[in-house]
């Protein structure tokens, strides 16, 4: 089977590298790919915001599978083209990825589905937000309504930073959504479906603030760690009959089924689990610990998922041990990154590339506000962490930031539940 992933990330590099172990799997190609592209699989120039180009790039190259990464191709319609060209696709339409598109749309399918959410207040101008965030109350919640690459929301208790933050989406042409603050740890999991049966993948944990302890601006995420010792038992069933079923089941009855990565974000709170959003594809940076655990072949699972076959896919089996990934930035990130710096020791064992590109003269240099993630395998967290951070330190990149706590919380048994 040859497998082309779209996308340029450290997802991607995750993607390829599962892949890259697939026996069934005689060839991948990664478009357009970064630095680290070379080291597993073919490169191809590739415009992923144009479906029509993802298709052609699809058909020449003899792809078997499309694995779209990022989200823009997806609401792009990029899907749609590569089964028009009469290739298999994991990923949604644009229609069912709007449920990631658009997260009113998503609040219409969760009500509709009996699926437990945060309260929400579309607004649609600046009176509207005052009066939204009256009702919500602190700590504020304001969401861009579109895509925002992880980085569209705030959460403060700041009034006038919620109002800011509105205003700025308002005034871009955008809509906002407010929602109730929803308390208690936050929690990543994954189901690959084909619309009608659903498997959930091994729950993550991300860190979405840029600086230790959860502080600084929201960002598309430091690091992240899996399994989670700290989660109740039976949480993954739970959010199987409660979150994942029941969503794919209306998309279905919409006549908008979901084929690809449903990706649940939820918070375990003093309620019950509630969705705090859905994505419809691969989270980045929880792919860079999810898949490492996964003993399942990647590709025979994704390509039952685009071809309608995935009740007959054996259970899935997981290795032993965790995972912790630990993301290098770039000066500036997220703000204004600065990019074209010189890195070092982005060979290493278990470094995924993300925001580089090789210079004419094979320099790998910075290109991106997430530069590389640093991942590592253990027989438990404290041994997965250890090795990740060890590796982090053979990076050279000038004025580089990483938290230095990812996972620390769940090695030390600080996390609890409300």
């Amino acid at each position: 089977m040859r497998v082309l992933v779209v996308g340029s990330g450290a997802r991607e590099h995750a993607l390829c590298v599962a892949l890259s172990s697939d026996p069934a799997v005689t060839a991948v190609a990664w478009a357009p790919g970064n630095a680290g592209t070379a080291r597993i699989a073919e490169a191809a120039p590739l415009d992923v915001a144009d479906p029509v180009a993802v298709a052609a790039l699809a058909t020449g190259w003899g792809a078997d599978l499309v694995v779209v990464g990022p989200e823009v191709p997806l609401v792009a319609g990029a899907a749609d083209a590569v089964r028009d060209a009469g290739i298999a696709c994991f990923g949604p339409s644009a229609q069912a990825a709007q449920i990631e598109g658009s997260k009113s749309f998503a609040k219409h399918v969760m009500a509709a589905a009996g699926v437990p959410t945060a309260r929400a207040w579309p607004v649609g101008g600046p009176a509207e937000l005052e009066t939204a965030l009256d009702e919500a109350g602190a700590p504020y919640v304001v969401k861009d309504d579109g895509l925002a690459a992880g980085k569209g929301v705030v959460v403060t208790a700041d009034r006038d930073a919620a109002v800011a933050h509105g205003r700025r989406v308002l005034d871009a042409g955008g809509a906002v959504l407010v929602e109730e603050f929803l308390d208690g740890p936050e929690v990543s999991l994954f189901a690959v479906t084909d619309g009608t049966t659903v498997l959930p993948l091994l729950p993550a944990q991300d860190a979405k603030r840029r600086d230790d302890g959860d502080a600084g601006p929201n960002t598309g995420g430091m690091g992240a760690y899996a399994p989670l010792p700290w989660a109740p038992p039976g949480l993954v069933d739970d959010v199987l009959a409660t979150v994942l079923q029941p969503t794919v089941d209306e998309m279905r009855r919409r006549g908008e089924p979901f084929c690809g990565l449903l990706y649940a974000g939820l918070a375990l709170t003093s309620r019950g689990v509630r969705v705090v959003e859905f994505n419809a594809r691969f989270g980045d940076p929880e792919t860079q610990v999810v898949l490492p655990l996964l003993e399942t072949p990647l590709g025979g699972l994704l390509h039952a998922a685009a071809t309608g076959a995935l009740a007959g896919h054996p259970p899935l089996r997981w290795r032993s041990g965790a995972a912790v990934t630990v993301v290098v930035a770039a000066p500036g990130y997220p703000e204004a990154p600065r990019t074209g710096d010189p890195v070092t020791g982005a060979d290493g064992e278990g470094v995924l590339h993300a925001g580089t590109a090789a210079d004419a003269g094979g320099t790998v240099r910075s290109a991106g506000g997430r530069v590389l993630a640093v991942t590592a395998t253990g027989p438990d967290l404290a041994a997965a962490r250890q090795t990740a951070y060890e590796r982090v330190a053979a990076v050279r990149l000038a004025g580089a930031h990483w938290r230095t706590d990812i996972a620390l919380a769940a090695v030390e048994g600080r996390i609890s539940l409300p």
